[in-house]
């Protein structure tokens, strides 16, 4: 278990990924661009940042991922680092944007099954 909830495995491309639950949700609502199980996934209180930006609560990164919703990113997970309450998540991300494809590090840090920060470079 990790956060709170167990490991969920995961298959992207030929690789199987275990990652936590919290997670695992994050990508499938993002790659689903579904709102409502995106919102799930959060602390009330939780934080992202992206490009150099911060968001501070579940209303602000609603609409952070509404903004960026038009670029149809999709995430393929390529190594993850997994301990109680941190993932380390390097991935490759398509979509319409500037850039396409580029690869990034995601740092999500858990509280209670749920994302409480996610850091995007």
């Amino acid at each position: 278990m990790t956060g709170g909830r167990p490991l969920a495995a995961a298959t992207f491309g030929d690789m199987l990924i275990k990652l936590p639950a919290p997670v695992s949700d994050y990508l499938a609502a993002d790659e689903q661009n579904d709102m409502d199980k995106f919102s799930r996934c959060f602390t009330k209180d939780a934080r992202v940042q992206d490009e150099h930006r911060e968001y501070e609560g579940l209303d602000a990164i609603k609409s952070w991922k509404a903004r960026t919703a038009s670029h149809r990113i999709v995430v393929e997970p390529l190594r993850a680092a997994v301990t109680e309450k941190n993932v380390r998540l390097h991935a490759r991300r398509t979509g319409n944007f500037p850039g396409s494809p580029a690869e990034c590090d995601y740092t999500f840090v858990l509280t209670d099954g749920k994302i409480a920060w996610l850091g995007i470079r």
